[in-house]
């Protein structure tokens, strides 16, 4: 003979025919409180004594290798504010020595420049004196001989247009003549 069919609540042996759903089943209640309560307790305690202490030790670790951080950074700051200042300072110094060393070869060289100017133009003075003397000396000659020159080119114009020498006295006359007007 055939077995009747059994639906899913007979299956597992136990007879739930009240249509309530399990949890909220009254015979069931209790027990299942007594569970809850079990089970929170138990996992309290783990959250408790074990979970919640490592996320603190985690947590704390991280708080002070923050601070740490926090303090190194400070610590770089006030090192490279010090650079900083300590590199304008050197920089302003440098400036400064630099402005002096210019300014005092600006002196040396306006007076090795002065003195040099000065020693030429005492050689270009010398020099402009005596060809000054040079020339007036030249002058002074050249004046001497002018009328010795002029006279023997005048004897010689005349010979040459008259065929005769004229005398020699008469020549100096005329060209001492010429030479004073």
């Amino acid at each position: 003979m055939a077995q009747p069919v059994q639906s899913g609540t007979e299956a597992h042996g136990g007879n739930h025919d009240s249509g309530v759903f399990p949890p909220f089943d009254n015979a069931t209640f209790a027990n299942q409180l007594v569970w809850l309560a079990l089970v929170f307790g138990a996992l309290y305690l783990l959250m408790a004594r074990v979970a919640l202490p490592r996320v603190e030790g985690i947590l704390a670790n991280r708080h002070k290798i923050l601070n740490d951080d926090i303090a190194a950074a400070q610590a770089f700051k006030l090192e490279t504010d010090h650079s900083i200042s300590a590199y304008a300072k050197a920089l302003a110094e440098a400036k400064t020595h630099a402005q002096q060393i210019a300014a005092e070869t600006s002196d040396a060289i306006k007076i090795e420049s002065d003195t040099k100017r000065r020693a030429v133009d005492a050689e270009l003075t010398a020099r402009l004196s005596k060809a000054e003397h040079d020339i007036l000396d030249k002058r002074r000659q050249a004046m001497e001989h002018v009328a010795d020159i002029a006279a023997t080119a005048t004897s010689d114009i005349v010979v040459h247009l008259t065929g005769t020498a004229p005398a020699a006295g008469d020549v100096n006359a005329a060209v001492a003549q010429v030479l004073k007007a």
